[in-house]
C-alpha cells in the first residue's frame, strides 16, 4: 500500500524541484523549532511547562519525520559527484561516523522524562561529559552525520541537504547561546568562557578538562542501543519511506 501526501503541499512546493523542496522543508522545520523554541517563557508563561513541552514536540517531531521520509526517497536525485562505495573501508568508516555522530546528539536522553513531560522541562546550563568537548553537540553530530552520507551517497542532492542542515545547525549555535544567556546571563557568560564549539578546543587551551568518568552513564547505553536498531532496520525505515509516494 502506497500512502500520498496531500496535493496541495505537493503542488506548493515541487515546483522548486527536489533539491530547492528539501531546503523549503529544511527552513521550515528551522522557523518552527527554533522559533517555538525562543517563544518558549511565553508559551509556559501562557499554556503552562509541561503542555508547551508537548505541544513544541507535536510541532517538531512531524516536521522532522516529514524531513527524513523525503530525503529517503530522494537521496540520490541530481547528479552524482562522486561515487567512492567500492573503495575498501568506506562503508566500515561510513557506519562508524554515522555511529559517533548519535553520540554527539545524545544531550536530550539524559532528560527523557522532561522530555515527555513527565518532570517539569528545563532549561539546562551543562558542563559535563561531551559538553566537555562541545559547548554544542548537536550541531557537531549533525556535521559528522552529514560527512558521513555524503561519502557514501555523492549525489548533489545530499550536498544540499547537508549545506542545509550544517547551516541551520551553526544558526542554532548562536540561538541556543542567546537563550541561554538571556536565561542565565552571567552563569553562561562563564560557561561559556571555560567551554567552546570547536571540538576540543577548549581542553586543548586548559579553559576545559576531560573527565572520563563522566561518560560511564545509563543514557551512552541508551544511545548505543539506537544505534545498533537502527542499523538493524534501516533497510525496513528506507522501505517504510518508499510507500510514501512523495
Amino acid at each position: 500500500m502506497q500512502f500520498t501526501l496531500s496535493g496541495n503541499l505537493l503542488q506548493g512546493i515541487a515546483p522548486y524541484g527536489s533539491h530547492g523542496t528539501m531546503l523549503v522543508l529544511i527552513l521550515g522545520f528551522a522557523c518552527a523549532h527554533s522559533g517555538f523554541a525562543y517563544l518558549r517563557p511565553w508559551g509556559e508563561e501562557w499554556m503552562g511547562t509541561r503542555l508547551y513541552r508537548l505541544f513544541f514536540a507535536c510541532v517538531s517531531l512531524p516536521l522532522a519525520l516529514l524531513l527524513l521520509i523525503y530525503f529517503f526517497n530522494h537521496r540520490y536525485d541530481g547528479i552524482i559527484l562522486w561515487n567512492l562505495q567500492a573503495l575498501p573501508g568506506i562503508h566500515t568508516t561510513v557506519l562508524l561516523l554515522s555511529a559517533l555522530s548519535f553520540f554527539f546528539l545524545y544531550p536530550a536522553t539524559f532528560n527523557l522524562l522532561e522530555i515527555a513531560a513527565i518532570q517539569k522541562p528545563e532549561l539546562h546550563l551543562f558542563e559535563t561529559g561531551i559538553t566537555r568537548i562541545t559547548r554544542h553537540p548537536q550541531m557537531v553530530g549533525q556535521v559528522i552525520w552529514c560527512v558521513a552520507h555524503s561519502l557514501w551517497i555523492g549525489s548533489s542532492f545530499m550536498v544540499v541537504t547537508s549545506v542545509g542542515l550544517i547551516a541551520y545547525h551553526l544558526f542554532a549555535v548562536w540561538h541556543g547561546d542567546h537563550r541561554l544567556e538571556r536565561k542565565y546571563g552571567q552563569s553562561f557568560r562563564e560557561l561559556k568562557a571555560r567551554t567552546s564549539v570547536i571540538p576540543g578546543l577548549a581542553i586543548l587551551q586548559k579553559r576545559q578538562q576531560l573527565r572520563p568518568r563522566e561518560f560511564f552513564r545509563w543514557a551512552y547505553l541508551g544511545v548505543f542501543s539506537f544505534v545498533l536498531i537502527l542499523y538493524a532496520f534501516h533497510t525496513q525505515m528506507v522501505s517504510a519511506a518508499s510507500r510514501v509516494a512523495w
